[in-house]
């Protein structure tokens, strides 16, 4: 591991960054849904980051966290290039009625990666809606890895969010999910309760990619072929920035199928803008061996890196 004498400390600010206006956040964005009961007081949380490359390293030059929802010390397992942070979310799960925010900025020529140290658990929502807003803004020559561990949303649970990407002329940008309905694992399904969920990413202000879903538990369409087709788990993983040479696209597909073996589905299309790598099946393991098996042959491409497994996702 290569470290810098430098105080990362001595750096890092505790104020908000300056963004363009249309990556400022709304006036209500944390404000409880109008149905929640003047007694229930849903945790309220927001945590802004902002990398900057200074002398050949990228540092966490600012960061702010309002409730339980902080980064600790950046790291680089991989040289000073990239920063490495994992963003901490102390009560292990998002109840119904909590708000979190996270925006994270990367300047140019920096590179950032931030994942979580484990799953997170949206739990049942006793009548509220819980929310999570995501905001990325990436400028020319940057690089950002968002790549999380899965997340589990158990039966009965209403969840919105919304993840927005901005970026600047060739800005990489690498996004994963995995998402597991019910704790299979305890004979678990999700039967009942809503997931709305929306991604967009602008390069330049131009819309490059936005999808939208609803899930209803109750609703015979999480079965149908639109939907989960009857599966439990599902992966994205979105990279964005640069175009795959096809005979790495090939040597994708003939690897992720060694991994499924028939049971799963991997799909993966290189759109115009983007490219995406879809699993659908019943494992949330494959999903992350599919997920790390795309992301090491494919980011040596975007970023010129070998991949690494986040330290984090080996814990």
């Amino acid at each position: 591991m290569l470290l810098s004498t430098y105080s990362e400390e001595s750096e890092i600010t505790q104020r908000h960054f300056t963004v363009p206006s249309d990556f400022k956040q709304p006036t209500d964005a944390v404000m409880p849904t109008s149905n929640v009961a003047s007694e229930h007081k849903p945790l309220q949380a927001r945590l802004s980051l902002k990398f900057s490359e200074v002398d050949g390293v990228t540092r966490l030059v600012e960061r702010e966290h309002f409730g339980p929802l902080l980064v600790q010390k950046p790291f680089y397992p991989e040289g000073q290039k990239i920063c490495h942070v994992v963003i901490i979310h102390p009560p292990g799960g998002i109840v119904g009625g909590d708000q979190l925010e996270i925006s994270a900025q990367v300047d140019a020529s920096a590179n950032a990666q931030i994942t979580t140290p484990g799953a997170a658990k949206w739990y049942k929502a006793n009548g509220h809606t819980s929310h999570q807003k995501i905001k990325v803004y990436v400028r020319k020559g940057g690089s950002l890895e968002w790549v999380p561990q899965e997340t589990i949303f158990y039966n009965n649970a209403n969840v919105e969010i919304d993840h927005q990407v901005i970026l600047e002329d060739d800005a990489v940008y690498v996004g994963c999910e995995i998402l597991c309905f019910g704790r299979t694992a305890y004979g678990e399904t999700f039967s009942n309760g809503q997931i709305k969920q929306r991604t967009s990413i602008k390069r330049n202000n131009k819309l490059i990619w936005l999808e939208q879903i609803r899930l209803l538990g109750e609703s015979s369409a999480m079965n149908g072929a639109l939907a989960l087709s009857g599966k439990t788990v599902c992966a994205t993983l979105i990279l964005t920035g640069k175009t795959i040479p096809q005979p790495l696209i090939d040597l994708v597909r003939e690897e992720t199928n060694k991994i499924t073996k028939g049971t799963g589905q991997v799909g993966l299309s290189q759109l115009k803008s983007a490219v995406v790598v879809r699993y659908l099946g019943d494992s949330s393991e494959v999903a992350r061996q599919v997920m790390l098996c795309v992301w090491g042959l494919l980011r040596p491409e975007l970023i010129g890196s070998a991949a690494i497994v986040p330290r984090m996702w080996n814990t």
